[in-house]
């Protein structure tokens, strides 16, 4: 399959975001992450992970898809083959706004923010991200649906709804930890 060249796209994510941890269990982990304006958490997945976001204050853009074939998990040696993921959000929240709920293989389990303004978002992961265990975090670059030839889905106006979504290890993301100084939180 033909790829675009990296080269040609400039990174978005410059400024650096902040997370703080706040809390960590077998069951859940509850951290807040901080981004300054237009800083780019970038396309990355939560897999077998249920996920509650909540905007705390400013406007972020969220692009978020759901695989097409949810169960049909490539093996390690097909990972770098682009996968098709149907568009689920693609649109700019902005705080006081509902808590997004993402889960496993619906809901926008994949997806990226980019800070419109400076803004924080409060995400409970249920279980934890754990490598022992294969939930580990994996970054994507997305292409439109047109960018590959042999397209599976038959062509209708609906093609923008999808796209390749490729594996893709961002060399220039950075996240800084910070300190949380709220209140502890004990369960």
């Amino acid at each position: 399959m033909q790829r675009i060249r990296r080269s040609t796209m400039v990174a978005r994510w410059s400024q650096p975001v902040t997370y703080l941890h706040i809390y960590e269990c077998d069951s859940f982990t509850i951290g807040i992450f901080c981004l300054p304006t237009s800083a780019v958490i970038p396309l990355h997945d939560h897999p077998g992970m249920t996920v509650l976001s909540k905007l705390l204050y400013g406007s972020m853009h969220v692009k978020s898809y759901d695989w097409v074939d949810p169960f049909n998990i490539p093996k390690a040696s097909d990972k770098s083959q682009p996968r098709l993921a149907k568009l689920k959000a693609d649109t700019v929240i902005s705080a006081p706004c509902e808590t997004s709920v993402l889960y496993p293989t619906t809901g926008g389990n994949l997806h990226s923010f980019t800070a419109v303004t400076s803004c924080a978002i409060l995400d409970v992961l249920a279980p934890p991200y754990s490598d022992k265990t294969g939930r580990h975090c994996t970054y994507y670059r997305d292409y439109p649906y047109a960018a590959f030839p042999g397209n599976f889905i038959k062509k209708t106006d609906e093609d923008q709804g999808y796209a390749w979504l490729e594996v893709d290890y961002p060399s220039d993301f950075f996240v800084r930890g910070g300190q949380y100084m709220g209140p502890k939180v004990e369960v």
